[in-house]
């Protein structure tokens, strides 16, 4: 019986814990034109998270992730980028100058956020979250560079990471796009 109490008592403690993880759509942000931008408004959607800079060499996955969306974006897939200038500079630009570049040079539909820090003292709540095993539940993984990408279940619960030079466009994205 005490066995079983123990056993019962760790489940218990295991669900309490599990329950307390936060799941992306828990947050809200400013897109790139400063409206409030509700993560709750993606519950049920795949999501692609991704850290751009519009002065990297890995900026031209901007054209990639343009075409994952046109192919896959619907009410099932969405990609949000996070404008950031945390690495080397390559983000200098206002918003309204990052929108327009987007917009200009790469036909950019999928939502923009607001220029935000993705590391470091002032990160963002939702790259906290993201970055933080501890926050998120399944994986610590900071952000190494731009156009690092986080997969996110239907749920809000993290599924990967791929690293900033793993395109956008591959096999293993759109596999998991189109996954139950």
């Amino acid at each position: 019986m005490r066995v079983l109490m123990s056993v019962f008592i760790l489940i218990l403690f295991a669900a309490s814990a599990m329950a307390q993880h936060k799941t992306l759509h828990d947050f809200t942000g400013r897109d790139i034109a400063g409206k409030t931008f509700d993560f709750s408004t993606l519950k049920g959607k795949k999501v692609m998270v991704v850290n751009t800079a519009s002065r990297c060499s890995l900026t031209p996955q901007y054209k990639k992730l343009q075409q994952l969306y046109e192919e896959y974006g619907s009410d099932e897939f969405e990609i949000i980028a996070f404008p950031s200038n945390d690495f080397f500079n390559r983000e200098p630009g206002t918003n309204k100058e990052i929108k327009e570049f987007c917009t200009t040079k790469y036909g950019v539909s999928f939502p923009v956020m607001a220029k935000i820090h993705v590391r470091g003292d002032s990160i963002h709540p939702v790259y906290q979250w993201l970055t933080s095993g501890e926050e998120n539940g399944v994986l610590d993984k900071k952000v190494l560079w731009n156009f690092q990408k986080y997969l996110i279940e239907k749920d809000g619960i993290i599924y990967d990471c791929l690293g900033p030079t793993a395109r956008p466009y591959s096999n293993k994205v759109i596999e998991w796009i189109l996954s139950e």
